[in-house]
Formats: C-alpha cells, sequence, structure tokens
C-alpha cells in the first residue's frame, strides 16, 4: 500500500508519530486477516491429506509433528529472552505500549527504534544548523600562549657526549701530527723556540719556554714586583716637572710671556711674576678673594667678579673661579663658573681636587677637578678651546630648613691631618683612601651666625641619567655635600649681658689647627668668639682686646699660627693688631698704631718662619712684622700706588730649607702679582721657635 507524498510535510512531531503507527497497525491487520484465511485452508488440506494416509504411516508422521511442535515451543519460549537480552543493551529511552511489532517469516521488525533514530536524526540536524549560525557570531581570540616543549638544537658534540654517556669518561685531545710531511729541501733549516703566554696570568708564572733550541722548556719565569702607589707619585711628580719646565721654556721663547722673574718695584720682595690674566674671560673682572691651599701650596684659587663692560662671550652673567698652579702662570688649570656671586672658597683640606665655595644667595658649591672635561661647556676663544665647568654639586637642591638663608661669609676645611703629617707633596691620600674615596666635613657660616656642618661624601657608583633623590648633583658627578650638624652662634658663644645690647654679626671663622674641634669666631664688636664643636663648656669664651669692653670695631681677619702653637692673630677695623694665646681672654701683645688708623683688611703668618707676619690695610701697604727682631712695629712697609690691592693671601714652602716665601696680591685692575719676599724674612733662623715662645712667655 502506497501513501501519496503531500506537497508540505508538516513538522514532525507526535501526533505524526501517533498517525504513522496507526497506519502500520492497520496494514498489519490487514496482513493478519490473509494469514487466517490462509491458515485455515492449509489446515483442512492436511486433515484431508491425513485421512488418505494408512495408520502405519499416521503413526510416524504424528511423532514427527509432535518433535516439530516441542521444537517450536523451545523456539518461542527462547526467542523472547533474548529479544530482551537485545532491549536491555538499547539506550534506557521512553517507549509508548504500542503493538508497532510484528514478526515476518520469523524476523522481527522494531519501529519503535526505528521511530527514535530518525529523531535522534532531526534534533542532531537542528544542533548542527544552531551551531553553525552561532559560530559566524562567536569570534575566538588568544588569551595566553605558551611553549610546551622548548628544545634547541643540539650540536653534534653534544649528541654525541649524550650518547657516550659521561660517567667515567673524560674527554681528552690528541694531535697526531700526521700531517707534519717531511721533504727534502736545499735550504737551511729555520731554528725555532716555543714560547708559551697566558694573561691574565693565575700566579706568577704568566710566560714559559726553552731560552734556545738547545736547551730544555722551562718554566720558571717570575713577574717583576711593581709599587703601583709609588709609580703614581713619580708620574705625577714627573709631569709637573715636566710641565713647569715647558712653561719656563714658552716664557723664555715668547717675551709677551716674560712674566716670571722680572725686575721689581717693591723694596720687600727680590722678584715677582704675574699670572697672565689677560685672557677674554677675565678682561675687566675685578679679583675679590684669593686662597691656598693647606698641603698643595702651588695651587691657588682666584675669584672674579662680573665684567665692568658686558662682551660678547656668554659668560658675562657668570662668576668666575680660576685654580692656577704658580709654578705655571701663563693660564689658569681649571676654570669654573658659578651662576651667584661667590663670596668665599676653599680647597678640600687632604688634596687640591675638590673646590668648595660660598656664595651671598646663602648656598654651597662643589666642584670636583677630577671630573671628565667632556661633561662640561666647552668654548673656543682665539684659537684656544677652554672648558667651563659647572658646579658638580649645590646645596640649591637641599631643603631650605637645612640650608643657609643669608650670605655665607666663610667656608673652612676640617681636618685633622692637616698640620700634623706636614705633607706638602703632589700626592698626599695612601693607596686604601683612593680606593675608599674621599670623605671629610666642611664648615660654613653665614652673616646671621649660623654655623652649619656639612660632610663631603664621595659616591662609589656615578649615575648618567641624574640622581631622583640628590637635586643638587649634576649627572654624572659623585661628589656631594651631606648636612651634619648646625649650631646657632649668636646664643651659643655671647653672653646674655652682650646680647642684650645689640645682636653681634659674625664676619669670620677659624679651626685651631692642632685640635679642630676648637674655633674662633671673629666679631663686629671687636672681640673674637670661642666655640667647640662637640664641647659644651670652653674657656675662654670671649677674646677682648686690652680695653675691656666691647666697642664699634671689626675683627676684619684671624689666623692661626700654622706651626701647631695655640696663638692667633686678630686684625680690626681700627688698625690695631692683638696677639692672643687659646688660655687667656686678654691679648699677650696688643698694637693700635701699627697702620696709622687704616682699616686691616688681611692678615696671615709667614709659611716658613713662626714670628713674622704680613698685613694689608684699605689703603694697599703691606706690613712684614718680625717679632724676633722687633716686637713694636713692623720691620718693613710697602705701599702701593699704582694700583689697589684688593686682597692677599701667603704662599710658600715650608718643607724646603731655600726659604721660597711670597705674597700673592690681587689687584683692583684684576692683576694677580707674586711677589717673593726677601730672603732675610723668608730663611727660617736657627732656634727661632724657642726664642719667640721666650717673648710670649715675658708678655705675659
Amino acid at each position: 500500500m502506497q501513501r501519496e507524498k503531500p506537497e508540505e510535510e508538516p513538522e514532525i512531531g507526535d501526533d505524526y508519530l501517533t498517525n504513522y503507527e496507526d497506519d502500520f497497525e492497520d496494514y498489519e491487520d490487514d496482513f493478519d486477516d490473509d494469514d487466517d484465511e490462509d491458515n485455515d485452508s492449509e489446515a483442512r488440506d492436511s486433515e484431508e491429506r491425513l485421512r488418505e494416509i494408512p495408520v502405519s504411516k499416521k503413526s510416524e508422521i504424528e511423532e514427527i509433528q509432535r518433535a516439530i511442535n516441542a521444537e517450536n515451543e523451545r523456539i518461542g519460549t527462547l526467542l523472547p529472552k533474548q529479544i530482551q537480552k537485545e532491549r536491555e543493551k538499547e539506550p534506557n529511552v521512553e517507549r509508548q505500549d504500542s503493538p508497532a511489532r510484528g514478526s515476518i517469516c520469523g524476523m522481527f521488525m522494531d519501529f519503535e527504534t526505528a521511530n527514535q533514530r530518525q529523531s535522534s536524526q532531526i534534533m542532531a540536524t537542528k544542533q548542527k544548523k544552531r551551531s553553525s549560525e552561532l559560530l559566524r557570531l562567536i569570534d575566538l581570540d588568544f588569551s595566553v600562549s605558551f611553549s610546551l616543549l622548548d628544545l634547541p638544537p643540539v650540536n653534534e658534540y653534544d649528541m654525541y657526549i649524550r650518547n657516550f654517556g659521561k660517567t667515567n669518561t673524560k674527554q681528552a685531545y690528541v694531535q697526531s701530527n700526521e700531517d707534519n710531511l717531511e721533504r727534502d729541501v736545499q735550504t737551511d733549516e729555520i731554528e725555532t723556540l716555543e714560547k708559551w703566554t697566558q694573561h691574565p696570568g693565575d700566579s706568577v708564572l704568566v710566560s714559559g719556554g726553552p731560552r734556545s733550541s738547545n736547551d730544555v722548556s722551562t718554566d720558571i719565569v717570575v713577574t717583576p714586583k711593581i709599587d703601583s702607589q709609588r709609580l703614581t707619585n713619580f708620574l705625577r711628580s714627573a709631569c709637573q716637572v715636566i710641565a713647569v719646565l715647558l712653561e719656563e721654556d714658552r716664557v723664555a721663547t715668547q717675551p709677551r710671556w716674560n712674566l716670571r722673574s722680572r725686575q721689581t718695584s717693591l723694596s720687600i720682595s727680590d722678584s715677582c711674576f704675574q699670572l697672565n690674566t689677560n685672557l677674554p674671560f677675565l678682561h675687566g673682572r675685578k679679583v675679590s678673594c684669593l686662597h691656598i691651599s693647606q698641603v698643595q701650596r702651588q695651587a691657588l684659587l682666584s675669584v672674579h667678579g662680573l665684567p665692568e663692560k658686558p662682551g660678547a662671550i656668554q659668560l658675562d652673567r657668570k662668576y668666575i673661579v680660576c685654580v692656577w698652579n704658580v709654578w705655571q702662570p701663563s693660564s689658569p688649570q681649571k676654570v669654573l663658573v658659578c651662576e651667584a656671586e661667590v663670596s668665599c672658597c676653599c680647597f678640600s683640606p687632604s688634596k687640591a681636587t675638590l673646590v668648595f665655595a660660598g656664595t651671598m644667595d646663602g648656598s654651597l658649591v662643589v666642584w670636583d677637578l677630577r671630573e671628565d672635561s667632556r661633561m662640561h661647556h666647552c668654548v673656543k676663544l682665539n684659537e684656544t678651546d677652554w672648558i667651563f665647568r659647572s658646579p658638580t654639586f649645590s646645596t640649591d637642591g637641599v631643603l631650605s630648613s637645612l640650608n643657609h638663608t643669608y650670605p655665607v661669609l666663610a667656608i673652612e676645611p676640617v681636618s685633622t691631618s692637616v698640620y700634623k703629617e706636614q705633607n706638602y707633596g703632589l700626592s698626599h691620600l695612601s693607596s686604601q683612601e683612593e680606593m675608599s674615596g674621599l670623605s671629610f666635613q666642611i664648615a660654613s657660616m653665614d652673616e646671621n651666625g649660623t654655623l652649619n656642618l656639612w660632610v663631603a661624601v664621595e659616591l662609589q657608583k656615578v649615575d648618567l641619567s641624574g640622581s631622583q633623590s640628590d637635586l643638587g648633583l649634576i649627572p654624572g658627578g659623585k661628589i656631594k655635600l651631606v648636612h651634619s650638624s648646625t649650631v646657632q652662634l649668636n646664643s651659643s658663644l655671647f653672653p646674655k649681658d652682650i646680647l642684650c645690647l645689640r645682636k653681634p654679626q659674625t664676619l669670620n671663622i677659624k679651626f685651631l689647627p692642632s685640635n679642630p674641634n676648637h674655633f674662633i669666631v671673629g666679631t663686629d664688636i671687636g672681640m673674637v668668639s670661642h666655640g667647640a664643636r662637640h664641647d659644651l663648656r670652653v674657656h675662654p669664651k670671649l677674646f677682648k682686646p686690652q680695653q675691656g669692653g666691647p666697642r664699634s670695631i671689626r675683627a676684619n681677619a684671624v689666623d692661626f699660627s700654622p706651626f701647631g702653637k695655640p696663638i692667633f692673630l686678630v686684625g680690626c677695623s681700627d688698625g690695631s693688631i692683638r696677639l692672643h694665646q687659646m688660655t687667656s681672654e686678654h691679648p699677650l701683645i696688643q698694637w693700635n698704631d701699627s697702620t696709622n688708623g687704616q682699616p686691616i683688611i688681611a692678615l696671615q703668618w709667614a709659611l716658613t718662619r713662626p714670628a713674622v707676619f704680613f698685613v694689608l690695610d684699605t689703603s694697599s701697604t703691606v706690613y712684614i712684622w718680625d717679632l724676633l727682631e722687633n716686637d713694636l712695629c713692623p720691620v718693613a712697609k710697602q705701599i702701593i700706588q699704582s694700583d689697589k690691592v684688593m686682597t692677599m693671601v701667603v704662599l710658600g714652602e715650608p718643607e724646603k730649607t731655600n726659604g721660597l716665601l711670597g705674597i700673592a696680591l690681587a689687584k683692583q685692575s684684576g692683576i694677580i702679582d707674586i711677589q717673593y719676599v726677601k730672603k732675610r724674612w723668608a730663611l727660617p733662623q736657627s732656634e727661632e721657635s724657642e726664642k719667640l715662645q721666650l717673648l710670649l712667655q715675658q708678655s705675659l
């Protein structure tokens, strides 16, 4: 029976499946009716045939029929059990009780399983269609990607070692010399020697080999012992001597540089020369300050102000500090520039490699002379390249509470080894000190009486990109100042009765060479205060003039004896000079009319004689005092009228016996004269220290 296919098949559902099964049930009923009719006819035919068969054969047929029926019953009982087992193996799906199962010729047709299979296929088709539609809307991306296996290539040697094994094995190389073939030649055999060397050497044995072709190879070659520190000192000294000889040769060959040992017009000196300040960047600048290194007496600092007339040079708005070597007067060794006005300066105490300066803005600046010149600005002037060095460190980047807020009037190095060792050579640092870096204290004092102590620290690592914590340090710099302590001098040094009248102004400060814990401070009330860095109480607390009581005079200059004696000189604005010792508040000797009332602006002891000192007043007059020759008035007086002298500093070589003693005079025009005084005031005398000590005892 065929059914016509409808034009549009309805959606397959439960109703459709039920109708489909009902059609098959009717179809089976049709087959059942036909089968029954056929079976009835066959049964009648068989009965008729049985009647025709004889009785003997009927019994055999009945036995065969009973056997067939028994076999059919047995098969009928086993077949449902087999079908039940197959149904248990199939997935557990809900089945509807329907007579949809039939058998044709002993074979069963399971329409319910076929129906479920068709439903599963339809559902899978729908899911596949939905997944294809969703995949077009979903975009996948990689969140983490990594390699599960990273196996680098293995070279042939490693593969061989891996396959061969590493247990109880050792790799050895053997030269078979198979390529060394002998040939007959008509030339002489060349003699050769085999030598070996190793660099860097692991021990004293760095090379070896036979000394001749007949000798046996020997490996006993010892490297020579080299003292690197001694070699460094020798090279420094030799380079300095060569530089001085070249300077003298240039002075002799060029008349315009003939500045050394020329005839002098001063009666107090034997010879003099000038430092070459006739340079484009120094023209028209006045010298306001001079300073000599305490250990390298040939090193001189000069501070130059702004030019009177601005020029075409970019440095017209900057102050300049020149580092000179008095043995090479033709040009400064280093040229330092600063934005603020420099009021005072000094060298580092152990070696002239650092320069410190105080400014009128209240800041301190440091220059490291060892820095590479490529870190600084280079200007070409008159076919000569000049390097203008900017400060390595400035306290402008330090917090304002730790920095000065008033102009800095004095800056002094604090060191215990300056006068104890008396070492004035070119190199003053041991190898251990050079490796560990510099570390010492610097004292700065402003006009308000604030004394700051700083520690100069050398950094081990250099940051070329600049430091984020040390704002005052330039990129690539390795020297900085770390604030140590602050002392308010007005409240700690002066009694209350003096503070009630007027607040004194501090002018200068000096530290006792034999004990840098003690220091003296010059004031504008005619007194010198005595203080200490660590002790709370000192005696005496004030050094007063002989007349007693404060006066409206200024202690413009103070200086300790460089020979370790606890005595110091005080030069005042009324022209008086006082000689004090540290154990008494009143002076040992006081000279009131030595300068005819002219204020004293500079005063300093001689470096080669304990009883000689020099004085400069505002009238450009230089006085020489020799206490052993005359303790009442100066032994020499020199008036300089051509050009006013602004400041003075004493230089010399106390370690030598030739008595080389000079004074550097900075004039208003910017010229710096070096005057070597006569031998009578320069050469040390026998037992001079004992005679001076006896004179001081008599003055008590």
